[in-house]
């Protein structure tokens, strides 16, 4: 078994690909879906960007076949990216609208048709996306050690997990979790605000579960964040009924942007980039502007001072720190 370690690293941005291939709806993608992907991608690569991060489930499967074709007709294209996928996910079957299966012939069977899709033979990293209550770990092992052996999964990681849940699968592991994506940003600040409000009676409106990024940082498993921008809340999307908070971050964004000669989406993602956890910020936008406008989060994040750090933050929740 060769076994390849391949976690994106600090300082680095993703292209998050849940935008691409059109509808969430059973309609299926055209030829304007696939030019749209393959703008993006071009985009992402200008930006320096070189993971790009997919689901089985995105746009229902959608998304991956509109990049698999823009692979297939991109020369060398492949050779130039890493490719992320997650299974785990069943939406609207057997009467459900989602549950969840990380079972070894669904694991098994889902990158089969992740691979398919993306017109590839193997993707550089595995998430499991959510965890799967009913899950037998021996199983997710095993089927692990399947794809590395066969080639199809050069490393593994999970998404929406605490440390405790990664440690318990690490334990049946032969080979290293090698990332945990989670959702992140100045608008979702629960893995922020659960480092300070120990001790604390505000640590009980969030559950984000203590000690997940210090289990990360201590065992080499990179931090992805989706959602990242916030949806464009403090770049420009204009909200019905803002709230004070999102008005004065909105505000502190633009600021800055201006002090450090750079973009609100650099800003907003050199933010997260500053925590010492080593923070890879997923981008989901689909508009290539928007896309280039992130390429300089990583020397925001060496610039930012940590006055600019801590008053975002303190803008962003609306009151002043314990």
């Amino acid at each position: 078994m060769t076994v390849h370690n391949v976690p994106s690293s600090a300082q680095e941005l993703i292209y998050g690909c849940m935008g691409l291939g059109g509808s969430w709806s059973d309609e299926p993608h055209d030829v304007q879906h696939v030019d749209e992907a393959a703008a993006a991608i071009e985009a992402a690569l200008d930006a320096g960007i070189t993971l790009f991060d997919h689901a089985d489930i995105y746009r229902g499967g959608k998304s991956e076949a509109v990049f698999g074709e823009v692979l297939t007709s991109t020369p060398g294209l492949r050779d130039r990216i890493r490719l992320q996928t997650k299974c785990g996910i069943r939406l609207r079957e057997r009467g459900l609208a989602t549950h969840y299966d990380l079972s070894r012939e669904s694991i098994l069977e889902r990158v089969d048709g992740s691979l398919k899709r993306l017109r590839t033979d193997y993707v550089d990293v595995l998430l499991l996306h959510r965890p799967d209550p009913l899950t037998d770990l021996a199983e997710v092992a095993a089927a692990v050690g399947q794809l590395l052996a066969d080639g199809k999964v050069r490393a593994l990681g999970v998404s929406n997990m605490s440390g405790a849940q990664i440690k318990a699968l690490q334990e049946r592991l032969e080979v290293p979790v090698v990332a945990n994506q989670l959702e992140m940003s100045l608008l979702k600040r629960a893995w922020l605000e659960s480092q300070v409000l120990v001790n604390h009676p505000e640590s009980l409106d969030y559950s984000f579960p203590h000690g997940t990024l210090e289990y990360c940082s201590s065992n080499g498993v990179t931090v992805q964040a989706y959602g990242a921008l916030a949806q464009g809340l403090y770049t420009g999307a204009v909200p019905e009924n803002p709230t004070a908070a999102e008005t004065a971050a909105a505000a502190m964004v633009a600021e800055l942007a201006g002090q450090y000669g750079t973009t609100g989406e650099a800003v907003l993602l050199g933010w997260l980039m500053k925590h010492p956890a080593g923070i890879a910020p997923v981008i989901g936008t689909v508009n290539p502007a928007r896309i280039a406008a992130c390429a300089d989060a990583a020397r925001v994040a060496e610039a930012m001072t940590r006055a600019d750090w801590y008053g975002l933050w303190i803008a962003a929740r609306g009151s002043t720190l314990p």
